[in-house]
């Protein structure tokens, strides 16, 4: 009804519905101007500079919308006295968190390191099945990597706490082994946790491979700190008296470093910051005079949802029970290799055909498509594991109304068609105007004169790096027939540079050609000159070689 290859699914399509859904929430939002007042301030006796929010006014709080508003709040405020009315002490602790679960380990992957769900998965696994250690042979590093358990073996508790003594102090060490119970866990396997918490990250970097040695030291970090003392903070909050306004601000100092002397959990939300991480305050008592070295207003306007990116969708479709944590990396990389939705700036974003699909099923498949649903199947699933519920009973309470939505859709679902993209460049053969059109290996451009004029060109990015051969042109990254990236330079056919290396404006120091990217599965291992008269190229230490080392040559970018 739509195109061929696609496929749908009571997890991925919820997916991509979220992605869609969280796509229109952005489109639709309106964004509402608020103010800030800020004072810098400082104690008299002491230069210490700190900044205190206007909070209230005669005991209300303050929502300023418009710079009217401000302007006459800064001016009520001209000329006033700052002193401290009220100082409030409190201490704060704050617990690890607990080692990793196979969907905690690809969030903090992404936010940490960078890595999709699909690498993550990769690299755990090769650190599961073990590598090469020396005089120890092959090791398994993790513990099994597919897990929704937080439990810790009692023998890998004891070694924790015994290394934690050791390296830090008893004071870094609970009175009793931490040990975080997760409900409606299967409980199968074990968190992930180094096989032996002897084994730290330094020593074992030089049998692991740059990724590897990354995703190693996350995992042995995490685990150490989930074994660890709480951090403690002590936390100041100070209203500051103006007039009849009220400022406030915020600072804490570590009282004891506990598990963060080792590891802190990253977080999604970087634009709000808890108390405790808050700068110190100045010593600050009740009735103190302050001198004011700054006032000043901001506008600001609030903001919509943020899109998911992978991690902020593994916590979605885990917290909304869509899916097993096991098979997230599968769902994610399907839903983009279905061109559904797509990776901008490491955000997810949905595709045209997402939107398309996603409505589609959302109108004739309402149940499948229903997160409620979806998280209900999660659940009766494991009632059958358990033995609370009857299979058979299951499957025909889900395959009687399934069954009558799919035989309407087949009947009433109306086929959708796509009409290409134009975009502003000519044919060179016709010269009517070239469209985007989609073909086995992705987009490609094509004439609108299709079938009469069959001109084929594949589509081009730019890499802001000027041709080396003609001094004239563009470098763009461009894709043959068979989806393989290569680089050429946007004068084709005037113009005949093309590599396989990426082009950077490094300059070769032998012949001053550019220096192109080496890349063996992705990571960068080298440097080589794209000058095909020139042998000039630079290898980092232990890099394997890079994929497609025959040069390219200008017969095959006339080809495609």
């Amino acid at each position: 009804k739509v195109k061929k290859n696609l496929s749908a699914g009571r997890v991925q399509s919820v997916a991509v519905r979220l992605i869609c859904d969280r796509e229109r929430e952005i489109e639709a939002f309106v964004p509402v101007e608020y103010w800030c007042i800020t004072a810098t301030l400082t104690p008299r006796d002491k230069e210490h500079l700190f900044d205190a929010k206007l909070f209230s006014r005669a005991g209300e709080k303050l929502e300023i919308r418009t710079k009217a508003e401000a302007d006459a709040l800064l001016a009520a405020l001209d000329g006033a006295d700052y002193i401290v009315k009220t100082v409030k002490r409190s201490e704060k602790r704050r617990n690890p968190a607990p080692p990793f679960i196979t969907s905690t380990l690809q969030q903090e992957a992404s936010r940490k390191l960078g890595f999709s769900t699909r690498r993550t998965m990769q690299i755990a696994q090769q650190l599961y099945e073990g590598v090469e250690i020396g005089d120890e042979g092959h090791v398994g590093l993790i513990t099994y990597m597919r897990t929704d358990s937080t439990r810790v073996a009692a023998e890998a508790q004891e070694e924790a706490r015994r290394y934690i003594i050791e390296r830090f102090g008893e004071a870094f060490a609970p009175a009793k082994p931490r040990q975080v119970v997760r409900k409606g866990a299967q409980d199968a396997h074990e968190a992930i946790r180094p096989t032996s918490v002897r084994r730290h990250p330094d020593d074992v970097k030089d049998f692991l491979s740059n990724d590897q040695y990354r995703l190693y030291r996350l995992i042995w970090q995490c685990f150490v700190a989930s074994q660890m003392s709480a951090a403690v903070f002590d936390v100041v909050t100070a209203d500051i008296a103006a007039r009849d306004m009220i400022f406030r601000a915020t600072g804490s100092t570590v009282k004891f470093q506990g598990f963060t002397k080792v590891y802190t959990e990253g977080k999604d939300d970087t634009t709000v910051t808890a108390d405790e991480d808050m700068p110190p305050l100045p010593e600050l008592v009740e009735g103190q005079q302050l001198d004011l070295r700054k006032l000043t207003s901001e506008q600001r306007f609030t903001e919509p949802p943020p899109r998911y990116n992978e991690a902020t969708l593994v916590r979605a479709l885990e917290e909304k029970g869509i899916g097993r944590p096991s098979t997230y990396a599968t769902i994610i990389s399907t839903i983009q290799d279905r061109k559904y939705v797509e990776l901008v700036d490491k955000k997810f974003r949905p595709t045209e055909l997402g939107f398309v699909v996603t409505d589609l099923l959302v109108r004739h498949f309402p149940d499948i498509m229903d997160v409620a649903f979806t998280a209900g199947v999660e659940t009766k699933l494991d009632n059958v594991e358990q033995g609370k519920l009857d299979w058979v009973k299951l499957l025909a309470d889900f395959y009687g109304p399934f069954s009558k939505d799919l035989e309407a859709a087949q009947q009433n679902m109306e086929r959708v068609k796509f009409e290409p993209k134009p975009v502003d460049q000519v044919c060179p053969n016709c010269g009517r105007p070239m469209v985007i059109r989609e073909g086995r290996f992705g987009e490609f451009l094509g004439c609108s004169g299709y079938p009469e004029c069959k001109t084929a060109l594949p589509m081009s990015k730019p890499l802001d790096v000027k041709c080396q051969i003609c001094g004239e042109g563009d470098v763009v990254e461009k894709k043959s027939r068979k989806g393989k990236v290569f680089y050429g330079c946007n004068r084709y056919p005037d113009c005949n540079f093309v590599t396989w290396d990426k082009p950077t404006n490094k300059h070769c120091p032998k012949c001053n050609g550019l220096l192109g990217e080496r890349r063996f599965r992705g990571r960068l291992t080298g440097y080589r000159c794209t000058n095909p008269d020139c042998d000039y190229e630079t290898t980092r230490a232990k890099a394997k070689p890079a994929e497609g080392e025959e040069q390219a040559t200008g017969s095959e970018q006339a080809a495609e």
